[in-house]
């Protein structure tokens, strides 16, 4: 058997923007800052995203097909599969055909399932993109979904306000976990001044808050299941790669507060990529 090293290697499913900083252009930089090897499988090509007031987007649902024939028919294995945000069932029906041909024993599924935010769902998903979304707990190892998110998972109303116990955070992650994910991060909850999360596995679930530092912002769950991806196929435990994407994305917050950026420019990153470990 040979004992030569390789890099570590992710499939990024996601759509590539060219200004905005969020999905593959987010993702790319920090995980190869972290020495794995990125891999984009675009899902659209846009100008800027689509919290712009005008943006231009290429639908690539067409060329998925062939372009995941050609990694199978050059041999490529992954260590990781990423998935991000997804624009139609059918991308959806296409992800999943990906992760059963691409996963092997030791590859790791990440789901993001980046549906919608504040108890409402993005205005591009239907309830067909919701019920195949779910399909694709079965295959993940790994499911970071905000609030709203894992409510409609589950099937679930959005509580009142937003607002929701530790022990009831727990219960859903527990219910997700269920259909599939052994690992679950439950983000962005918010705490008045701090943001609150739940890392669960292995039937427990802890809760950790970080300080809040400014608003929404574009990017920030790209950034954070970028981060997280990269540590578990290293080798990380869980609460080491959540914390260590809490820290790194709290530093680039502060510093766009600084800069005063707009919400829809995201996290300036590139000032401490070189921190990124």
């Amino acid at each position: 058997m040979s004992t030569k090293k390789r890099q570590k290697r992710i499939a990024l499913v996601n759509d590539m923007t060219g200004f905005g900083r969020c999905s593959i252009a987010v993702e790319l930089p920090l995980i190869s800052a972290m020495r794995v090897q990125a891999c984009p499988l675009p899902t659209a090509i846009l100008s800027v995203h689509t919290g712009f007031p005008n943006h231009y987007l290429d639908d690539y649902t067409a060329r998925m097909e062939p372009y995941i024939a050609s990694w199978e028919q050059n041999g490529l294995v992954f260590d990781g599969i990423a998935t991000g945000f997804l624009g139609s069932a059918e991308q959806i029906a296409i992800v999943l055909g990906f992760v059963r041909r691409f996963k092997k024993h030791a590859t790791r599924v990440f789901v993001d399932p980046v549906m919608g935010d504040h108890g409402k769902l993005y205005a591009s998903y239907t309830q067909e993109m919701c019920e195949k979304m779910r399909r694709l707990l079965h295959v993940a190892d790994l499911v970071t979904p905000n609030l709203t998110e894992a409510c409609q998972l589950l099937g679930r109303p959005y509580p009142k306000d937003g607002i929701v116990t530790d022990e009831a955070l727990e219960e859903m992650a527990a219910a997700l976990a269920d259909e599939g994910p052994k690992q679950v991060v439950i983000t962005g909850l918010d705490g008045g001044d701090t943001v609150r999360m739940l890392v669960y596995e292995a039937g427990r679930g802890r809760v950790f808050a970080v300080p809040k530092i400014g608003g929404d912002r574009s990017g920030s769950g790209d950034a954070f299941a970028a981060i997280v991806a990269a540590s578990l196929v290293r080798g990380d435990a869980l609460m080491t790669a959540t914390e260590r994407a809490a820290a790194f994305i709290s530093k680039c917050l502060a510093y766009a507060v600084e800069l005063d950026l707009p919400w829809n420019y995201g996290l300036p990153f590139e000032e401490y990529l070189c921190e990124l470990k």
